[in-house]
């Protein structure tokens, strides 16, 4: 089970970024994680959204560059140790981990990771059979 990730391009320029989540605010879309990596010239901003293909098209209408990702995620503990157990697990498979972020929900009292991998489907099954459940994008926190 995968969640869609949007990765867009980022100048590093004045407003920048302003530019981008107009365009989400807009069209009434709602950020639930991002990450961002950045060089001098330009960043890559990593985006977990409600509506992901409305915001694909929204961003590319705007002229940004914009590419949807499947990467999974999964629900932890949120308590220390969490993050261990779920990496670990992987380890142990021999998957490694290309990047990932996190983010938590109050309301439900749980952590929430993002991981792309290289193997999605075998890193799911590895998640799962240790006890994680994956998140879907129906599962992120109402506000």
């Amino acid at each position: 089970m995968t969640i869609q990730q949007l990765s867009v391009f980022v100048e590093n320029k004045h407003g920048g970024m302003a530019e981008i989540t107009e365009i989400l605010k807009n069209q009434d879309i709602n950020i639930r994680a991002l990450s961002i990596a950045d060089t001098t010239d330009y960043g890559i901003l990593r985006l977990i959204v409600d509506r992901p293909e409305a915001a694909v098209e929204a961003l590319k209408d705007g002229g940004i560059t914009v590419t949807l990702t499947d990467v999974i995620a999964v629900e932890l503990p949120d308590r220390p140790g969490g993050l261990h157990e779920a990496v670990t697990a992987l380890t142990k498979a021999d998957i490694s981990i290309e990047y990932m972020y996190a983010f938590l929900c109050q309301l439900r009292g749980r952590a929430y990771v993002v991981l792309r991998v290289g193997d999605n489907d075998r890193a799911a099954g590895v998640l799962q059979n240790s006890g994680f459940r994956q998140m879907v994008t129906s599962d992120l926190c109402e506000t």
